[in-house]
Order: structure tokens, then sequence, then C-alpha cells
């Protein structure tokens, strides 16, 4: 008789409420050979609260690739597995990628239990923009890598972005986007389902006066909502002529030849034509009047 192959659940938990735990979740954990755990030791204390004994295992970041191969031969072996996390839906920013890969590839079944998740919750009642939203996962440390997503969230075509951060670098993400004028509307979301849950609301600037306000800023995680405002999108010149025309344009009233034209017309930030465009124009113009 062939042996049949475990199921692999992939189980949302709550992120700071223990009442948000689903039923049909619950059910899940009680019933499974293996949980698989980011942080047992957190784990273990919702477990507790929800009156769970099960067999725990980590899988965390550190050790998911390893991880994966055993617990690959444990539901090839007919046991059942659920991945949860410490708070939230697992993959969203946190491990269980390379274990359900794997799965996959060995024909196992994946099933995913729905329930709490940060970001989407923080979507949620954020206000804004919803009808296609980006989410980035954790805000950048280093200003370079910082600047990269303004810019990206400045010539995208989407309006609101998700991002998470720690309590400890949530003044000096805000305050990187004061510093950098970032024509943005934020929602940050503090602790949410929790007791203290706050929410802050504003510009950069106005969002980091209440956080001053709240003193204790750098605890409890956070998500941040981004919006961003029409005049601070970057948006493309469209040009009502050619590059021949404005090549010859700036030549006439330049009194320059068509390689120094070229040069100031790159530097020009209304020009959107690529070096190779203007110098095919060029070529055109010579071919027409030697």
């Amino acid at each position: 008789m062939e042996q049949q192959i475990g199921t692999l659940y992939i189980v949302a938990t709550p992120i700071g409420n223990a009442r948000d735990m689903s039923e049909r979740g619950r059910e899940i954990l009680e019933r499974v050979d293996i949980i698989a755990a980011e942080d047992t030791r957190r784990s273990v204390v919702l477990l507790n609260k929800l009156g769970i004994r099960n067999d725990l295992s980590a899988n965390h970041k550190f050790n998911e690739h390893g991880k994966a191969k055993w617990f690959i031969a444990q539901l090839l072996a007919g046991k059942d597995i659920a991945v949860i996390t410490d708070a939230g839906t697992p993959c969203i920013s946190d491990p269980g990628n390379e274990l359900i890969r794997a799965a996959i590839e060995n024909g196992v079944r994946v099933v995913g239990i729905p329930g709490a998740c940060a970001a989407v919750t923080a979507l949620s009642v954020s206000g804004f923009d919803l009808s296609t939203f980006f989410f980035y996962g954790f805000f950048p440390r280093e200003t370079a890598d910082r600047r990269r997503v303004l810019d990206m969230m400045r010539k995208g075509a989407t309006k609101t972005y998700a991002f998470y951060e720690s309590p400890k670098r949530i003044m000096s993400a805000v305050e990187f986007l004061i510093d950098a004028g970032a024509g943005l509307q934020l929602c940050l979301c503090n602790d949410m389902t929790k007791l203290h849950e706050m929410t802050f609301r504003g510009t950069p600037a106005e969002v980091r006066e209440q956080l001053l306000a709240k003193g204790s800023y750098d605890k409890g995680e956070y998500a941040m909502i981004a919006e961003v405002q029409e005049d601070y999108f970057l948006r493309e010149v469209e040009h009502l002529s050619t590059p021949e025309a404005m090549l010859t344009d700036c030549m006439v009233k330049q009194g320059v030849g068509a390689k120094e034209a070229i040069r100031l017309l790159l530097k020009d930030d209304n020009n959107t034509y690529s070096k190779n465009e203007l110098y095919a124009a060029s070529l055109a113009l010579k071919d027409l009047f030697g």
C-alpha cells in the first residue's frame, strides 16, 4: 500500500491579540504532527494561551534552507506540518518560502489558513487609495537604499506603499522622509490589535510631532503606509515635436553643431529622448540636408 504524503499548512497567527486566532487555525495547530515555528519560545506563549500542546520545531531565517530537507522528509513520511511565524501570516517578510518551494517541488499539498497580516490590517485602516498597492517589506536602513525606494515611488503608477519598520528605527525613517522633502501622506500603525495600539496620520513632519508627543515611540512594531501625493510624482514630459525638430531648434538657437546640441539636450530636464535617439536624429538630418 502506497504511503500517503502529509500536508503542509501555512497558518496565520494573531499580530497581537490572541482572540484574533481563527477557529480553523486553532484546529489545525492542535491536530498536525509538527508545528514549524519561527521562534519556539514566542510561539509557546501563544499556544499556551490557546490551550494547545504540540511538538514545535524551529524554522527561522538562519536555519530555513537546511531545515527544509528535514521537514520534507517528515511530510513524505506522512506527517502533517503547520508553519507559523512570531505574528501574522508566514512568508510576508517572515520565514516559510524555502519550505513551501521545497514542498511544491516534492509534490506535497500546501494549504493556506488565512488570518491576521499586519500590512493588510494597516492598509485597511489607512484611508488611502487601495485600488493598487505595493508591499515592500522592511523600510531600508541605508540612506542610499532609502533614496532608491523614494525614487521608485515617485516614478511608479502605484500611489500606496506598505512598509514594516522597527521601533528602534522608526524616527530615523520618518526624519529621512522629512529631510528628503517626500511628498507623502503617512498612516503609521503601532502595536496593532494590542491594548495600547496607536495610529499616527499626516505628513512626515506631522507624524514626527505625534511620535514625539507620545514619548515612548521606540516600543512596539510599526506598519508604515505611505500615499504618494500627485505633485510628488515624477512624470515624463511628452514632447510635441520630434527629436529631429528639437535638435534643429537647439542648433539654431544656440549656434552649435549637432554634437554640442545633443550634449545640451541631454542636460535639459524637459528632454526625455535618449542619447541614441538624438544621435539617430542627427544622422537623419545629415542624410536629409548633407
